[in-house]
């Protein structure tokens, strides 16, 4: 057997598609989606991010601008540029960009957002109304899990669903979701004893561990949907400088024993990416409503 490769970039394809057509209709009643994001610390080392942001919102006609705060800056400048942003009613959307500076507190700092402008779906308050099923905007990498699943077309009811990785804005978040699907949810982390006789009950996988080459064939129950959302950077080869991104799963081997796999990169990533603009566009459309809650 040898696994269908999921293609991610076809899928983030269509959603960007979707979302600049909505972009068009929410500008036709005098709506400008518009996403603020910060970046703090060295501005030369998230040039890449920043600019990918700014493509890819222009791309769907989303009004991007970056706000950039030295490394030096403090907890307060941090805090105050994002309740500086809440107020603004022009700011539909807030992106803090990670990891900020040594020593500043990244969940107090994504606590200021606001829930209604958070649109990759930190706040606190988001991932525990997740818990209810109703968040106002959902942690976005679980969203994108939840896409590549429904491309799939798998009736996730009644499936068994191992998550490795047990972090605030993936992990559990991604088992909460699936939860939610009325799907069986087994989760682990890197410390569960024998994974390998929980991953290889699996009928779907997701791997968020953020250890490199952790799933190997072994751990895979063959014709499993194996979803990769790890990223990491490691050597092209022992001891080269050069370095390339590789996902928590080894893709050649695990790829003769599941049914569909997803790469890193080329999987999960793009359709985030997506979600995220999609998510600025529900934001900028809820804000037009009532509000469930104060901020």
């Amino acid at each position: 057997m040898t696994a269908t490769v999921f293609d991610g970039k076809a899928v983030a394809g269509r959603i960007k598609q979707q979302t600049a057509e909505r972009v068009r209709r929410l500008a036709a009643q005098d709506m400008r989606v518009r996403l603020d994001a910060i970046l703090a610390g060295d501005p030369a080392a998230g040039a890449i991010f920043t600019q990918s942001q700014e493509r890819q919102c222009r791309e769907a006609g989303i009004a991007y601008h970056l706000h950039t705060l030295p490394a030096g800056c403090t907890q307060q400048d941090v805090t105050g540029l994002i309740r500086q942003l809440n107020a603004d009613p022009d700011v539909t959307g807030i992106l803090l960009n990670l990891p900020l500076p040594a020593g500043l507190d990244t969940p107090a700092a994504q606590y200021c957002i606001d829930p209604y402008k958070d649109i990759e779906g930190v706040n606190p308050t988001n991932i525990g109304m997740l818990f209810y099923n109703c968040p106002i905007m959902a942690p976005c990498t679980s969203v994108a899990v939840l896409e590549v699943v429904r491309e799939l077309g798998c009736e996730v009811r009644g499936m068994h669903a191992v998550v490795i990785g047990m972090g605030t804005i993936t992990g559990r978040p991604m088992a909460l979701n699936l939860m939610q699907q009325d799907a069986t949810v087994t989760a682990c982390n890197v410390y569960t004893k024998d994974l390998k006789e929980h991953t290889r009950q699996a009928d779907i996988l997701v791997a968020t561990a953020g250890v490199p080459g952790l799933v190997t064939a072994d751990h895979v129950k063959p014709g499993a949907i194996v979803i990769d959302v790890g990223i990491s950077r490691v050597p092209v080869s022992p001891g080269s400088e050069k370095t390339k991104v590789v996902g928590d799963v080894r893709f050649d081997e695990v790829r003769e024993v599941a049914g569909v796999i997803t790469p890193v990169p080329g999987g999960v990533g793009p359709v985030t990416v997506a979600v995220v603009l999609r998510a600025a566009t529900e934001a900028a459309e809820r804000q037009r409503g009532p509000r469930r809650l104060h901020v």
